[in-house]
Protein backbone atom coordinates (compact mmCIF):
# COMPACT_ATOMS: atom_id res chain seq x y z
CA UNK A 1 0.00 0.00 0.00
CA UNK A 2 1.48 3.35 -1.00
CA UNK A 3 1.90 6.02 1.65
CA UNK A 4 3.04 9.62 1.29
CA UNK A 5 6.02 9.86 3.60
CA UNK A 6 8.11 13.01 3.82
CA UNK A 7 11.28 12.53 1.75
CA UNK A 8 14.21 11.09 3.67
CA UNK A 9 17.88 11.21 2.83
CA UNK A 10 18.90 7.72 1.72
CA UNK A 11 21.03 5.94 4.26
CA UNK A 12 20.14 8.16 7.20
CA UNK A 13 18.97 6.60 10.41
CA UNK A 14 15.67 8.49 10.26
CA UNK A 15 14.99 7.40 6.68
CA UNK A 16 15.80 3.77 7.48
CA UNK A 17 13.60 3.81 10.57
CA UNK A 18 10.68 5.32 8.65
CA UNK A 19 11.07 2.70 5.93
CA UNK A 20 11.04 -0.09 8.50
CA UNK A 21 7.97 1.35 10.23
CA UNK A 22 6.19 1.70 6.89
CA UNK A 23 6.87 -1.97 6.10
CA UNK A 24 5.68 -2.94 9.58
CA UNK A 25 2.38 -1.03 9.17
CA UNK A 26 1.74 -2.63 5.79
CA UNK A 27 2.50 -6.05 7.28
CA UNK A 28 0.10 -5.42 10.15
CA UNK A 29 -2.62 -4.29 7.73
CA UNK A 30 -2.10 -7.43 5.64
CA UNK A 31 -2.15 -9.60 8.79
CA UNK A 32 -5.42 -8.11 10.06
CA UNK A 33 -6.96 -8.63 6.62
CA UNK A 34 -5.88 -12.29 6.61
CA UNK A 35 -7.29 -12.73 10.13
CA UNK A 36 -10.54 -11.15 8.92
CA UNK A 37 -10.58 -13.76 6.17
CA UNK A 38 -10.08 -16.58 8.70
CA UNK A 39 -12.76 -15.15 10.98
CA UNK A 40 -15.29 -14.91 8.16
CA UNK A 41 -14.44 -18.35 6.79
CA UNK A 42 -15.67 -19.66 10.12
CA UNK A 43 -18.79 -17.51 9.92
CA UNK A 44 -19.58 -18.43 6.34
CA UNK A 45 -19.51 -22.15 7.13
CA UNK A 46 -22.75 -21.61 9.05
CA UNK A 47 -24.52 -20.27 5.97
CA UNK A 48 -22.91 -22.80 3.65
CA UNK A 49 -24.12 -25.86 5.58
CA UNK A 50 -27.75 -24.72 5.80
CA UNK A 51 -28.93 -27.33 3.25
CA UNK A 52 -27.22 -30.08 5.29
CA UNK A 53 -28.72 -28.85 8.57
CA UNK A 54 -32.14 -28.44 6.97
CA UNK A 55 -32.11 -32.10 5.94
CA UNK A 56 -30.44 -33.66 8.98
CA UNK A 57 -32.48 -31.73 11.57
CA UNK A 58 -35.70 -31.44 9.50
CA UNK A 59 -35.73 -27.63 9.67
CA UNK A 60 -38.08 -25.26 7.85
CA UNK A 61 -37.06 -21.94 6.27
CA UNK A 62 -38.12 -19.98 9.37
CA UNK A 63 -35.76 -22.06 11.55
CA UNK A 64 -32.96 -21.57 9.03
CA UNK A 65 -33.56 -17.84 9.17
CA UNK A 66 -33.50 -17.92 12.98
CA UNK A 67 -30.02 -19.50 12.96
CA UNK A 68 -28.81 -16.48 10.99
CA UNK A 69 -30.76 -14.20 13.33
CA UNK A 70 -29.08 -15.75 16.41
CA UNK A 71 -25.59 -15.35 14.98
CA UNK A 72 -26.16 -11.86 13.60
CA UNK A 73 -28.11 -10.58 16.62
CA UNK A 74 -25.39 -11.72 19.05
CA UNK A 75 -22.78 -9.90 17.02
CA UNK A 76 -24.88 -6.79 16.41
CA UNK A 77 -25.95 -6.28 20.03
CA UNK A 78 -22.43 -6.65 21.41
CA UNK A 79 -20.36 -4.88 18.74
CA UNK A 80 -21.28 -1.24 19.48
CA UNK A 81 -20.86 -1.90 23.21
CA UNK A 82 -17.44 -3.49 22.67
CA UNK A 83 -16.43 -0.56 20.46
CA UNK A 84 -17.65 2.00 23.02
CA UNK A 85 -15.68 0.36 25.84
CA UNK A 86 -12.49 -0.18 23.83
CA UNK A 87 -12.48 3.44 22.62
CA UNK A 88 -11.86 4.29 26.28
CA UNK A 89 -9.93 1.21 27.33
CA UNK A 90 -8.27 -0.37 24.27
CA UNK A 91 -7.52 -4.06 24.83
CA UNK A 92 -5.21 -5.31 22.06
CA UNK A 93 -5.24 -8.97 23.09
CA UNK A 94 -9.04 -9.13 23.14
CA UNK A 95 -8.70 -10.03 19.45
CA UNK A 96 -7.22 -13.37 20.49
CA UNK A 97 -10.09 -13.98 22.94
CA UNK A 98 -12.65 -13.20 20.22
CA UNK A 99 -11.13 -15.76 17.88
CA UNK A 100 -11.16 -18.26 20.76
CA UNK A 101 -14.93 -17.80 21.09
CA UNK A 102 -15.32 -18.52 17.38
CA UNK A 103 -13.19 -21.64 17.80
CA UNK A 104 -15.51 -22.91 20.54
CA UNK A 105 -18.57 -22.30 18.36
CA UNK A 106 -16.96 -24.04 15.42
CA UNK A 107 -16.26 -27.21 17.40
CA UNK A 108 -19.76 -27.16 18.88
CA UNK A 109 -21.54 -26.89 15.52
CA UNK A 110 -19.40 -29.72 14.11
CA UNK A 111 -20.95 -32.16 16.55
CA UNK A 112 -24.38 -30.58 17.04
CA UNK A 113 -27.27 -33.05 16.94
CA UNK A 114 -30.03 -30.71 18.08
CA UNK A 115 -31.36 -27.39 16.84
CA UNK A 116 -30.69 -25.71 20.20
CA UNK A 117 -27.02 -26.73 20.06
CA UNK A 118 -26.71 -25.17 16.60
CA UNK A 119 -28.16 -21.93 18.01
CA UNK A 120 -25.64 -21.89 20.89
CA UNK A 121 -22.78 -22.48 18.44
CA UNK A 122 -24.03 -19.66 16.20
CA UNK A 123 -24.18 -17.35 19.24
CA UNK A 124 -20.56 -18.14 20.21
CA UNK A 125 -19.33 -17.39 16.70
CA UNK A 126 -21.33 -14.17 16.78
CA UNK A 127 -19.66 -13.19 20.07
CA UNK A 128 -16.26 -13.74 18.45
CA UNK A 129 -17.18 -11.38 15.63
CA UNK A 130 -18.47 -8.77 18.08
CA UNK A 131 -14.97 -8.48 19.55
CA UNK A 132 -13.01 -8.87 16.32
CA UNK A 133 -14.57 -6.19 14.12
CA UNK A 134 -14.37 -3.01 16.27
CA UNK A 135 -10.81 -3.64 17.46
CA UNK A 136 -9.44 -4.79 14.12
CA UNK A 137 -11.04 -1.82 12.37
CA UNK A 138 -9.10 0.42 14.77
CA UNK A 139 -5.89 -1.47 13.92
CA UNK A 140 -6.57 -0.89 10.20
CA UNK A 141 -6.96 2.85 10.79
CA UNK A 142 -3.75 3.01 12.83
CA UNK A 143 -1.86 1.24 10.04
CA UNK A 144 -3.50 3.23 7.21
CA UNK A 145 -0.85 5.91 6.67
CA UNK A 146 -3.70 8.41 6.22
CA UNK A 147 -5.45 6.46 3.45
CA UNK A 148 -8.35 5.40 5.62
CA UNK A 149 -10.63 4.23 2.81
CA UNK A 150 -7.98 2.07 1.23
CA UNK A 151 -6.99 0.56 4.60
CA UNK A 152 -10.62 -0.13 5.47
CA UNK A 153 -11.11 -1.79 2.06
CA UNK A 154 -8.02 -3.97 2.55
CA UNK A 155 -9.29 -4.98 5.98
CA UNK A 156 -12.83 -5.68 4.74
CA UNK A 157 -11.82 -7.58 1.62
CA UNK A 158 -10.23 -10.21 3.81
CA UNK A 159 -13.63 -10.81 5.36
CA UNK A 160 -15.37 -10.81 1.98
CA UNK A 161 -12.89 -13.32 0.62
CA UNK A 162 -13.38 -15.52 3.68
CA UNK A 163 -17.15 -15.35 3.21
CA UNK A 164 -16.75 -16.29 -0.44
CA UNK A 165 -14.57 -19.28 0.47
CA UNK A 166 -17.28 -20.72 2.71
CA UNK A 167 -19.47 -22.18 -0.08
CA UNK A 168 -16.43 -23.71 -1.81
CA UNK A 169 -15.22 -25.31 1.42
CA UNK A 170 -18.73 -26.58 2.08
CA UNK A 171 -19.07 -27.94 -1.46
CA UNK A 172 -15.75 -29.79 -1.57
CA UNK A 173 -15.08 -30.66 2.09
CA UNK A 174 -18.13 -30.44 4.35
CA UNK A 175 -20.77 -31.85 1.98
CA UNK A 176 -18.68 -34.88 0.90
CA UNK A 177 -17.30 -35.66 4.39
CA UNK A 178 -20.22 -34.65 6.59
CA UNK A 179 -20.92 -32.23 9.40
CA UNK A 180 -18.08 -33.55 11.58
CA UNK A 181 -15.52 -32.32 9.04
CA UNK A 182 -16.25 -28.77 10.21
CA UNK A 183 -14.04 -29.56 13.21
CA UNK A 184 -11.04 -29.63 10.85
CA UNK A 185 -11.43 -25.87 10.50
CA UNK A 186 -10.46 -25.44 14.14
CA UNK A 187 -6.93 -25.18 12.69
CA UNK A 188 -8.08 -22.02 10.90
CA UNK A 189 -9.09 -20.46 14.22
CA UNK A 190 -5.80 -21.52 15.87
CA UNK A 191 -3.77 -19.89 13.09
CA UNK A 192 -5.86 -16.75 13.52
CA UNK A 193 -5.19 -16.66 17.26
CA UNK A 194 -1.42 -16.87 16.72
CA UNK A 195 -1.46 -14.08 14.12
CA UNK A 196 -3.68 -11.87 16.28
CA UNK A 197 -1.27 -12.24 19.19
CA UNK A 198 1.41 -10.65 17.01
CA UNK A 199 -0.97 -7.93 15.80
CA UNK A 200 -1.94 -7.23 19.41
CA UNK A 201 1.69 -6.61 20.37
CA UNK A 202 2.07 -3.98 17.60
CA UNK A 203 -1.33 -2.49 18.39
CA UNK A 204 -0.48 -2.00 22.05
CA UNK A 205 2.68 -0.05 21.17
CA UNK A 206 1.00 2.02 18.44
CA UNK A 207 -1.78 3.22 20.77
CA UNK A 208 0.80 4.87 23.04
CA UNK A 209 2.17 7.17 20.36
CA UNK A 210 -0.55 8.03 17.86
CA UNK A 211 -4.07 9.47 18.27
CA UNK A 212 -6.89 7.96 16.20
CA UNK A 213 -8.17 11.35 15.02
CA UNK A 214 -6.41 14.64 14.27
CA UNK A 215 -7.20 18.11 15.62
CA UNK A 216 -8.08 19.17 12.07
CA UNK A 217 -10.73 16.44 11.79
CA UNK A 218 -12.31 17.43 15.10
CA UNK A 219 -12.39 21.11 14.13
CA UNK A 220 -14.01 20.34 10.78
CA UNK A 221 -16.77 18.28 12.41
CA UNK A 222 -17.36 20.95 15.05
CA UNK A 223 -17.91 23.47 12.23
CA UNK A 224 -20.42 21.13 10.57
CA UNK A 225 -22.65 21.11 13.67
CA UNK A 226 -24.17 18.37 15.82
CA UNK A 227 -27.53 18.40 14.01
CA UNK A 228 -26.00 17.81 10.59
CA UNK A 229 -23.74 15.10 11.99
CA UNK A 230 -26.71 13.33 13.59
CA UNK A 231 -28.70 13.61 10.33
CA UNK A 232 -25.79 12.17 8.34
CA UNK A 233 -25.38 9.24 10.75
CA UNK A 234 -29.13 8.51 10.50
CA UNK A 235 -28.93 8.49 6.70
CA UNK A 236 -25.91 6.17 6.80
CA UNK A 237 -27.80 3.80 9.13
CA UNK A 238 -30.75 3.77 6.70
CA UNK A 239 -28.49 3.11 3.72
CA UNK A 240 -26.84 0.28 5.65
CA UNK A 241 -30.30 -1.18 6.25
CA UNK A 242 -31.06 -1.11 2.52
CA UNK A 243 -27.74 -2.68 1.57
CA UNK A 244 -27.63 -5.48 4.12
CA UNK A 245 -31.30 -6.40 4.06
CA UNK A 246 -30.88 -7.06 0.36
CA UNK A 247 -27.63 -8.96 0.91
CA UNK A 248 -29.44 -11.14 3.49
CA UNK A 249 -31.79 -12.32 0.75
CA UNK A 250 -28.77 -13.44 -1.29
CA UNK A 251 -26.56 -14.89 1.47
CA UNK A 252 -29.27 -16.93 3.19
CA UNK A 253 -31.48 -18.02 0.32
CA UNK A 254 -29.55 -17.78 -2.97
CA UNK A 255 -28.76 -21.51 -2.98
CA UNK A 256 -32.43 -22.38 -2.42
CA UNK A 257 -33.47 -19.88 -5.12
CA UNK A 258 -31.14 -21.45 -7.68
CA UNK A 259 -32.19 -24.99 -6.77
CA UNK A 260 -35.89 -24.07 -6.90
CA UNK A 261 -35.80 -21.90 -10.02
CA UNK A 262 -33.22 -23.65 -12.20
CA UNK A 263 -33.22 -27.18 -10.73
CA UNK A 264 -29.49 -27.06 -9.88
CA UNK A 265 -27.81 -29.43 -7.45
CA UNK A 266 -26.81 -27.98 -4.08
CA UNK A 267 -23.12 -28.40 -4.92
CA UNK A 268 -23.49 -26.50 -8.21
CA UNK A 269 -25.50 -23.79 -6.49
CA UNK A 270 -22.65 -23.37 -3.97
CA UNK A 271 -20.38 -22.42 -6.87
CA UNK A 272 -22.82 -19.72 -8.01
CA UNK A 273 -22.92 -18.37 -4.46
CA UNK A 274 -19.11 -18.30 -4.46
CA UNK A 275 -19.23 -16.28 -7.69
CA UNK A 276 -21.51 -13.70 -6.10
CA UNK A 277 -19.48 -13.49 -2.88
CA UNK A 278 -16.27 -13.16 -4.89
CA UNK A 279 -17.80 -10.17 -6.66
CA UNK A 280 -18.63 -8.69 -3.25
CA UNK A 281 -14.95 -9.05 -2.27
CA UNK A 282 -13.81 -7.35 -5.48
CA UNK A 283 -16.31 -4.52 -4.99
CA UNK A 284 -14.97 -3.88 -1.50
CA UNK A 285 -11.41 -3.54 -2.83
CA UNK A 286 -12.57 -1.11 -5.51
CA UNK A 287 -14.72 1.05 -3.24
CA UNK A 288 -12.07 2.03 -0.68
CA UNK A 289 -9.42 3.58 -2.97
CA UNK A 290 -12.08 5.24 -5.14
CA UNK A 291 -13.56 6.84 -2.02
CA UNK A 292 -10.11 8.16 -1.04
CA UNK A 293 -9.73 9.68 -4.51
CA UNK A 294 -13.15 11.12 -5.44
CA UNK A 295 -14.93 11.38 -2.08
CA UNK A 296 -16.95 8.86 -0.13
CA UNK A 297 -20.33 10.52 -0.57
CA UNK A 298 -20.17 9.91 -4.32
CA UNK A 299 -19.23 6.26 -3.84
CA UNK A 300 -22.10 5.72 -1.38
CA UNK A 301 -24.60 7.37 -3.73
CA UNK A 302 -23.48 5.46 -6.81
CA UNK A 303 -23.12 2.14 -5.03
CA UNK A 304 -26.51 1.75 -3.38
CA UNK A 305 -28.88 3.56 -5.75
CA UNK A 306 -26.90 2.57 -8.85
CA UNK A 307 -27.52 -1.13 -8.28
CA UNK A 308 -31.34 -0.75 -8.53
CA UNK A 309 -31.78 -1.58 -12.27
CA UNK A 310 -29.86 -4.82 -11.81
CA UNK A 311 -31.73 -5.97 -8.70
CA UNK A 312 -35.05 -5.29 -10.46
CA UNK A 313 -33.98 -7.45 -13.41
CA UNK A 314 -32.55 -10.36 -11.41
CA UNK A 315 -35.79 -12.30 -10.67
CA UNK A 316 -36.87 -12.24 -14.33
CA UNK A 317 -33.89 -13.67 -16.23
CA UNK A 318 -32.38 -17.07 -17.02
CA UNK A 319 -29.53 -18.87 -15.28
CA UNK A 320 -26.65 -17.31 -17.27
CA UNK A 321 -28.04 -13.80 -16.87
CA UNK A 322 -28.66 -14.48 -13.16
CA UNK A 323 -24.97 -15.29 -12.73
CA UNK A 324 -23.91 -12.14 -14.61
CA UNK A 325 -26.33 -9.88 -12.75
CA UNK A 326 -25.30 -11.33 -9.38
CA UNK A 327 -21.68 -10.43 -10.13
CA UNK A 328 -22.63 -6.87 -11.14
CA UNK A 329 -24.81 -6.46 -8.05
CA UNK A 330 -22.05 -7.76 -5.78
CA UNK A 331 -19.43 -5.46 -7.29
CA UNK A 332 -21.54 -2.30 -7.09
CA UNK A 333 -23.27 -2.86 -3.77
CA UNK A 334 -20.17 -3.91 -1.83
CA UNK A 335 -18.20 -0.82 -2.81
CA UNK A 336 -20.29 1.26 -0.39
CA UNK A 337 -19.28 -0.42 2.87
CA UNK A 338 -15.70 0.90 3.28
CA UNK A 339 -16.96 4.36 2.30
CA UNK A 340 -19.80 4.24 4.85
CA UNK A 341 -17.51 3.13 7.70
CA UNK A 342 -14.80 5.74 7.02
CA UNK A 343 -17.35 8.51 6.37
CA UNK A 344 -19.02 7.76 9.72
CA UNK A 345 -15.66 7.56 11.53
CA UNK A 346 -14.81 11.00 10.11
CA UNK A 347 -18.11 12.37 11.46
CA UNK A 348 -17.34 11.06 14.97
CA UNK A 349 -13.60 11.58 15.60
CA UNK A 350 -12.20 9.57 18.49
CA UNK A 351 -15.01 7.02 18.26
CA UNK A 352 -13.42 4.67 15.75
CA UNK A 353 -14.26 1.47 17.63
CA UNK A 354 -17.81 2.50 18.48
CA UNK A 355 -18.54 3.52 14.87
CA UNK A 356 -17.05 0.32 13.50
CA UNK A 357 -18.98 -1.69 16.07
CA UNK A 358 -22.19 0.19 15.30
CA UNK A 359 -22.04 -0.26 11.54
CA UNK A 360 -20.62 -3.80 11.49
CA UNK A 361 -23.08 -4.70 14.23
CA UNK A 362 -25.91 -2.98 12.39
CA UNK A 363 -24.99 -4.90 9.26
CA UNK A 364 -25.08 -8.18 11.17
CA UNK A 365 -28.32 -7.29 12.95
CA UNK A 366 -30.11 -6.20 9.80
CA UNK A 367 -28.96 -9.32 7.99
CA UNK A 368 -30.16 -11.47 10.89
CA UNK A 369 -33.56 -9.83 11.16
CA UNK A 370 -33.84 -9.85 7.39
CA UNK A 371 -33.06 -13.57 7.21
CA UNK A 372 -35.67 -14.38 9.84
CA UNK A 373 -38.38 -12.24 8.22
CA UNK A 374 -37.56 -13.36 4.70
CA UNK A 375 -37.57 -16.99 5.82
CA UNK A 376 -41.12 -16.60 7.10
CA UNK A 377 -42.13 -14.78 3.94
CA UNK A 378 -40.61 -17.56 1.81
CA UNK A 379 -42.55 -20.19 3.78
CA UNK A 380 -45.78 -18.23 3.27
CA UNK A 381 -45.20 -17.43 -0.42
CA UNK A 382 -42.13 -18.53 -2.36
CA UNK A 383 -38.41 -17.81 -2.73
CA UNK A 384 -39.12 -16.08 -6.06
CA UNK A 385 -41.59 -13.72 -4.39
CA UNK A 386 -38.96 -12.81 -1.80
CA UNK A 387 -36.50 -11.81 -4.53
CA UNK A 388 -39.12 -9.70 -6.29
CA UNK A 389 -39.86 -7.78 -3.08
CA UNK A 390 -36.22 -7.25 -2.11
CA UNK A 391 -35.36 -5.95 -5.59
CA UNK A 392 -36.79 -2.52 -4.65
CA UNK A 393 -34.66 -2.02 -1.52
CA UNK A 394 -31.77 -0.17 -3.24
CA UNK A 395 -34.20 2.65 -4.09
CA UNK A 396 -33.54 3.81 -0.51
CA UNK A 397 -30.14 4.89 -1.86
CA UNK A 398 -31.79 8.16 -2.96
CA UNK A 399 -31.22 9.34 0.62
CA UNK A 400 -27.49 9.64 -0.12
CA UNK A 401 -28.32 12.94 -1.85
CA UNK A 402 -28.90 14.47 1.63
CA UNK A 403 -25.46 13.57 3.02
CA UNK A 404 -23.27 16.64 3.64
CA UNK A 405 -20.50 17.11 1.12
CA UNK A 406 -17.15 16.33 2.68
CA UNK A 407 -13.79 17.23 1.18
CA UNK A 408 -11.87 14.38 -0.40
CA UNK A 409 -9.66 12.88 2.33
CA UNK A 410 -6.00 13.68 2.06
CA UNK A 411 -3.13 11.63 3.43
CA UNK A 412 -2.08 12.40 6.98
CA UNK A 413 0.95 14.64 7.49
CA UNK A 414 4.28 12.87 7.42
CA UNK A 415 4.82 13.21 11.15
CA UNK A 416 1.50 11.43 11.82
CA UNK A 417 2.19 8.55 9.49
CA UNK A 418 4.52 6.66 11.78
CA UNK A 419 2.63 5.30 14.80
CA UNK A 420 5.83 4.45 16.69
CA UNK A 421 8.83 6.68 17.37
CA UNK A 422 12.20 5.40 16.20
CA UNK A 423 13.32 4.23 19.64
CA UNK A 424 10.13 2.18 20.17
CA UNK A 425 9.77 0.32 16.86
CA UNK A 426 10.03 -3.39 16.52
CA UNK A 427 9.53 -5.15 13.22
Amino acid sequence: METHQAPQVPGTANGTANGEAQKTAVTVLAAISVCHMLNDVIQSLILAIYPMLKTSLALDFAQIGFITFTFQATASVLQPFVGYVTDRYPTPYSLVAGMGSSLAGLLLIAYATTYSTVLVAAALIGMGSSVFHPESSRVARLASGGRHGTAQAVFQVGGNFGTALGPLLAAFIVLPYGQGSIAWFSLVALVGMVMLAGVGAWYGKALKFRPISSAEERAAIAALGKRKVAKAILILVTLTFSKHFYLASIASFYIFYLVHTFDLSVQTAQLYLFLFLGAVAAGTVIGGPIGDRIGRRRVIWWSIFGVLPFTLALPHVGLAATAVLSVIIGLILASAHPAIIVYAQSLLPGRVGMVAGLFFGLAFGIAGIGAALLGRLADATSITFVYNVCAFLPAIGLLAAFLPEMSTPSPAPAEEKDPLPANSRQT
